[in-house]
């Protein structure tokens, strides 16, 4: 039973350290027991794999690892101007810094001085190149831009000579461009614009908008978010015989920066080993950004021959490092009288930064998830990605999806206040059909529709409607303090939307004491991949999880490895780890019903046994006989992902293997005279198929909630508006969520049903998808500020909503 509100305001730290105790209460573990007694090793609840180790502090991370003899410590010199021209470099005092051994420049680059992950418009460090009018100078692009790289015997040798970078470098400086908005108006991008169009009546868009009976036209402002991951960016490179390189290092996509290394170093591929046992945390910061610090440290081992770490400071990263894109829109929609929506056509336009990166893919994957799970019978969406003297903006957990559907909800709730309307009410008249109104804008086929069954479980167990009338109540007697509550749902497609991307190898080795070990191509950051790996394998082999190792990623074990992103680890490494086991297992099973009689498809693997023609064999003994009979204990395995199509010229196709749902039910209370607020209660419901670990995967659904939560309404990036200078660049002057921040109430738990398509074991991605369930944390605080006008005017809350973000809209709406 959930604590009274009040109550649990008055004990916020008691309510949730009792919601901690009860987290186990939430998964059935009758039900998972008779499972596991029955031979699943899947669907049941396990720790992650290395709990023990980060509990004990032996988890071992790139900065863990023993360094070698002669290492020495790598830091940039970073331009402090956003945008000009770098026409002179003098380095000769920083050489002559005690510690120093070297100073490089872009010169130093043996190969390409490029670290762009698809456009190659992203230099290693700022090179001084000649130009066609004769002029020699390079082009500086943002303030925190690496210029040189200092090599020192000790990392705070090397620290205090790049800090001297101001002195070192001339740079006749111009005006920057920092706000998309002034990118857009310049026609200033990284990547062309991005358009996508769906006329299902005469005029398109435009047409039914105009004989729409209502109209709406209106902008939002929706910032961005830094990654924040507890281990920084870090690159250990170390030379090895005959050229090669072996780098160690913090990143969510080794064979890209196996291929950028070699490109770098002028070298094959297969002359650079890059190896990540886990990270500290990635949320796509460490997807194509790790690269520069990778190549960098890989540059000078290469050059000085001796093994080189680069690991940033808080601050440096900050600096260097690009982060979830901000979005600006203008839109204009029509709607009836019920808020059906009939006709949208909507600009998004990103701050990419100063180079592609993922921008591109980011806007994608925006544009493809504007519809969320509402079907928009006409709709023209235009996407422009801008490009500003900022640091270049990435991958970051949703990968653009929050940024769309953030917006038709931002729309909807909108139209419902319009109309007087609760927002459920529009929301659900507008959800995607069955059968029909069911096709999204990009012309896939939704067939896995769920979401009016789990947005109705949730209305009824959240006491949805209830607690409005109840808030309504309280804000009629309340003048300072007001209520607020939304309930947001999702649609979030799985698969990367480039289409080669969806595939993933494996490798399982069993050896003869019936040990396990497996490798593939995923990374682990924290999200428990390698755990649910390692249950996938002991499920198909019979064995206990216990008896399953899973090794760090490492290009020379499985290659040409797409980055652990898009949600897709478990789904591309568990399948391809499956595959590989279940080669192991069919070998065995001949193997025993030819020593021991019966029909190898009914010998059965369950619990560390084998049952073979009436008898009962350790799993070990079994793997023994195999090997004495000279069968391959080993097995490679490979996953493709089925049906995918993309037409990028188009812009249409089936990009999505499978949608995931979700829904979640917030309520606030803002103070309106500070801006205040607090998050009272959450209720989430979602949609993760037949899920391989409930306890991991409501673990992920948490962490998406405060983590959304965060970008919505407390992480305020700030760059100064003359230099360009990102002035929230430490823990000091950028507020992420703490525990404090998680609601005294905070029901989450897991839809039943299993995925409609053959993923594995019928579960779906967890990573991603959960990230938009905040939406209701923002419209619940809407709708608190509604109330200071009785809900007669839309507020216009920008995002992130901070306590100045609310004053301003309290003022707007009481205006």
């Amino acid at each position: 039973m959930n604590k009274p509100i009040d109550a649990a305001l008055l004990q916020p730290a008691e309510a949730f350290t009792d919601y901690l105790k009860n987290t186990a209460a939430r998964i059935d573990k009758v039900a998972e027991a008779k499972a596991q007694e029955d031979g699943a090793r899947v669907g049941i609840s396990r720790p992650h794999e290395s709990a023990h180790l980060h509990v004990a502090g032996e988890a071992t991370y790139i900065d863990d690892i023993p360094e070698l003899a002669g290492t020495l410590h790598c830091a940039l010199g970073l331009s402090p101007v956003a945008n000009g021209r770098l026409t002179s470099v003098s380095l000769d005092a920083i050489r002559a810094m005690p510690g120093v051994v070297d100073v490089l420049t872009a010169n130093d680059i043996p190969g390409t001085n490029d670290c762009g992950s698809i456009v190659h418009d992203d230099p290693i460090l700022c090179a001084i190149e000649k130009h066609d009018d004769g002029s020699s100078w390079g082009d500086i692009r943002y303030i925190g831009q690496p210029v040189f790289a200092v090599i020192a015997e000790t990392r705070d040798a090397a620290r205090r000579a790049a800090a001297r970078a101001k002195d070192a470098l001339i740079i006749e400086a111009v005006p920057p461009v920092l706000t998309p908005q002034d990118a857009h108006a310049r026609g200033q991008y990284v990547v062309p614009p991005i358009h996508v169009i769906r006329e299902t009546n005469d005029g398109g868009a435009r047409g039914a908008i105009d004989r729409a009976p209502h109209k709406l036209k209106a902008t939002l402002d929706v910032g961005g978010q830094e990654q924040f991951y507890l281990e920084g960016q870090i690159s250990y490179a170390i030379p090895k015989e005959g050229g090669a390189m072996h780098v160690y290092c913090s990143t969510q996509h080794p064979s890209e920066m196996q291929h950028l290394v070699a490109h770098a170093l002028h070298l094959h591929a297969n002359e650079v080993h890059v190896e990540c046992r886990r990270m500290g945390g990635g949320f796509g910061g460490k997807e194509s950004q790790s690269a520069i610090f990778a190549c960098v440290a890989s540059v000078a081992a290469h050059k000085l021959q001796r093994p080189v770490k680069l690991r940033l400071d808080r601050d440096d990263d900050f600096m260097i490092t690009g982060r979830r894109h901000c979005f600006w829109y203008e839109y204009e929609v029509g709607y009836d009288d019920e808020g059906r929506v009939l006709g949208v056509e909507i600009t998004m336009v990103s701050r990419a930064g100063h180079s592609a990166d993922l921008s591109g893919p980011v806007m994608t994957r925006a544009l493809c998830h504007f519809d969320n799970a509402y079907w928009l019978p006409d709709v023209a969406m235009h996407g422009f990605s801008g490009k500003t003297n900022t640091q270049s903006n990435t991958a970051f957990r949703g990968f653009g999806g929050p940024q769309g559907a953030i917006a038709i909800e931002n729309i909807l709730d909108t139209v419902a206040r319009k109309l007087e309307r609760d927002p459920l009410d529009v929301r659900r008249i507008n959800f995607y059909g069955k059968t029909e109104n069911n096709v999204t804008p990009y012309k896939q086929v939704v067939t896995d529709n769920i979401i009016h069954e789990l947005v109705a479980q949730l209305e009824e167990s959240s006491d949805y409607r209830a607690r409005r009338a109840e808030i309504a109540g309280f804000n009629l007697k309340s003048e300072v303090l007001k209520r607020g509550i939304a309930l947001a749902p999702l649609k979030f497609g799985i698969s990367f939307n480039v289409k080669h991307f969806n595939q993933a190898g494996a490798l399982v080795h069993v050896y003869t004491d019936g040990s396990i070990l497996v490798n593939h191509g995923g990374t682990e950051m924290g999200q428990g991949l390698n755990t649910k790996v390692a249950q996938v394998v002991a499920h198909e082999l019979g064995v206990n999880c216990e008896s399953v190792r899973a090794t760090a990623t490492d290009t020379t074990k499985v290659a040409n490895t797409s980055a652990t992103a898009a949600s897709t680890g478990a789904d591309l490494n568990g399948k391809a780890a499956q595959d590989a086991a279940r080669q192991i297992r069919e070998r065995l099973a001949v193997c025993a019903a030819a020593r021991h009689g019966g029909d190898a498809k009914d010998v059965r693997f369950a619990n560390d046994k084998v049952e073979v023609n009436g008898r009962t064999l350790s799993f070990a003994t079994v793997v023994g006989e195999a090997y004495l009979d000279r069968v391959q204990l080993w097995s490679d395995g490979f996953y493709a992902t089925p049906g995918l199509s993309w037409d990028k010229e188009k812009m249409e196709g089936r990009p999505f293997f499978y949608f995931a749902y979700g829904a979640a039910v917030s309520e606030v209370i803002v103070d309106t005279l500070t801006g205040e607020w607090k998050l009272l209660r959450a209720d989430i419901l979602h949609d993760a198929g037949r899920s391989l670990n409930p306890a991991i995967d409501i673990g992920q659904i948490e962490g998406a909630f405060i983590q959304g939560m965060g970008w919505l309404t407390t992480e305020e990036l700030v760059w100064h508006p003359q230099s360009g200078k990102l002035t929230t660049h430490a823990p000091s002057t950028y507020k992420i969520p703490t525990a404090n921040d998680c609601p005294p109430v905070f029901n989450v738990k897991l839809f039943e049903g299993d995925n409609f398509e053959d993923s594995i074991h019928r579960s779906k991605a967890v990573g991603e998808p959960p990230l938009l369930l905040p939406f209701s944390v923002f419209f619940a605080i809407r709708d608190a500020v509604s109330a200071v006008a009785d809900h007669k005017v839309d507020p216009p809350l920008r995002s992130p909503a901070t306590s100045e973000a609310i004053l301003a809209a309290i003022t707007a709406v009481q205006a």
